[in-house]
């Protein structure tokens, strides 16, 4: 049922109130007009008894309590779906933004999506690939996960981004189609090219959808930027039976967004200024990760934030870190010695990675050689904390040895470069050839078959070096 109301009752920023107002309901979209111009749109985004308060898209320059016509549409903000969304750019709000023309939607979907009862989920078990090491050895992301990374302002993440969208893929043997939707929320032009360009110089655009809402757009659109790229990835993973990785950057601008939109409202402030239901609005978004049973794809989401000073018990990581299951945390202290990816083994976790990896899934010593390489690795922190007190040359001789594996792990394990892409099994036969650099009395977490099997010290060193030029 459409409405029409001439004039408005109030102006506050960028929300507009209408009193007396019947049969309208929270997240109906609305068209304003003013004189002559093109309409304006808006969405409801409070009802307190019949008063209803919108939030205008573009802003509220040239508005009077009394030369607008709103029109109420009756429905939620819709976005159109087809298959062609593949290889097509958008702005936050679902518009095309690359000369394309308009999408010949198959259907219209409510960007809001729909409830999804958890007992038709299915457990997630297979793997996907990104190419990267330091992610697919130890903290393997699973189909249908939710595997944040934490990152810095001034680390590499918007290019940690680019490279998994260029590598990542599903078993080869599975012959199943896969897909990746790209949403960036509050970018800058500089950023957003640089997104745009490297997906067309490496020709994986044709199977990227990407949204990108700029950094002087409208903040209600980075509201809906997400929910718009979730909405697009809902249909091709569970109407079209494709496998899709949704990529979201940077969930710290959206809830600024959040924040400066609550405020607006009036509404009590929460932790940090945050609304009190930040973790309630992280979930909505979250949890449309999955996979339903009976549909043949599956929504993978690795959404990316930067931690204000680093701190990763700010509310945005620290409410993230809650609902999702696990994270990558990229770490300056790598980042300031050059190594790339960046990324903190120890501080990094993916809580489903031991249900998808080990045979039939990776490889049968995957699981045993991650947690000796993690092992191994804690103990490079320990020998350098006492080396920083005692001297490296007052070290035992096995102290001196971590330390030695420490260098070479940091450099050619995690810090692979951004051209280089490994299958698992050069990132499994690599780990292995870095465990042959310790003795074997230091390997407490393999088993004695799988050291006999694969312990190589003679021929380690090579391996390494061949990892090194791979990388240049």
């Amino acid at each position: 049922m459409t409405v029409s109301l001439l004039g408005l009752d109030d102006i506050k920023g960028s929300l507009v109130v209408l009193d007396d107002v019947d049969y309208v309901s929270n997240e109906e979209i609305v068209e304003i007009q003013i004189s002559d111009d093109a309409p304006r749109i808006g969405r409801v985004v409070q009802i307190v008894g019949k008063k209803a308060i919108i939030q205008v898209f573009d802003g509220t320059a040239g508005m009077s309590l009394s030369n607008t016509k709103t029109k109420f549409t009756g429905k939620p903000m819709e976005l159109a779906l087809s298959r062609e969304i593949l290889g097509r750019t958008f702005n936050g709000s679902g518009k095309p933004i690359d000369e394309l023309g308009e999408v010949y939607a198959e259907k219209f979907s409510d960007i809001n999506g729909a409830p999804l009862n958890p007992v038709s989920r299915e457990y997630p078990r297979n793997y996907i690939n990104t190419g990267i090491s330091a992610i697919d050895g130890l903290n393997t992301l699973i189909r249908g996960q939710k595997l944040p990374i934490f990152s810095g302002s001034g680390l590499p993440h918007d290019k940690l981004a680019v490279q998994i969208v260029r590598q990542a893929q599903i078993a080869e043997e599975e012959n199943k189609e896969f897909g990746i939707v790209f949403g960036a929320m509050g970018v800058k032009n500089d950023v957003a090219e640089y997104f745009k360009k490297s997906f067309d110089e490496t020709g994986v655009m044709e199977k990227v959808c990407m949204f990108i809402n700029l950094s002087n757009d409208p903040i209600i659109e980075r509201i809906i930027t997400p929910r718009c790229a979730l909405t697009a990835a809902e249909y091709l993973a569970y109407e079209c039976g494709m496998h899709i990785l949704v990529i979201l950057t940077d969930m710290t601008s959206y809830c600024e967004a959040l924040r400066e939109f609550s405020s607006s409202k009036g509404e009590i402030p929460g932790r940090k200024g945050y609304p009190g239901y930040l973790y309630s609005d992280l979930a909505s978004l979250y949890e449309r990760a999955g996979i339903v049973k009976g549909k043949q794809g599956s929504v993978t989401q690795i959404p990316i934030l930067t931690m204000p000073n680093d701190d990763i018990t700010h509310p945005v990581p620290d409410l993230t870190g809650y609902i999702t299951e696990g994270q990558i945390v990229l770490d300056r202290d790598l980042h300031m010695n050059n190594i790339y990816p960046p990324i903190n083994i120890l501080a990094s976790l993916s809580r489903l990675m031991k249900d998808g990896i080990g045979e039939g899934y990776t490889r049968k010593d995957h699981k045993d050689v991650a947690n000796q390489l993690f092992s191994s690795y804690a103990k490079v922190i320990e020998a350098r904390s006492l080396a920083s007190v005692i001297g490296e040359d007052e070290l035992s001789a096995l102290d001196k040895k971590y330390i030695e594996f420490g260098r070479k792990f940091e450099s050619v394990f995690v810090g692979q470069g951004f051209g280089a892409k490994r299958t698992i099994n050069e990132t499994l036969n690599l780990s292995w050839a870095l465990l042959s650099t310790l003795p074997i009395s230091a390997l407490d977490r393999l088993d004695t078959a799988l050291i006999k099997e694969n312990y190589d010290p003679i021929h380690a060193e090579h391996t390494i070096e061949l990892a090194l030029k791979g990388d240049k």
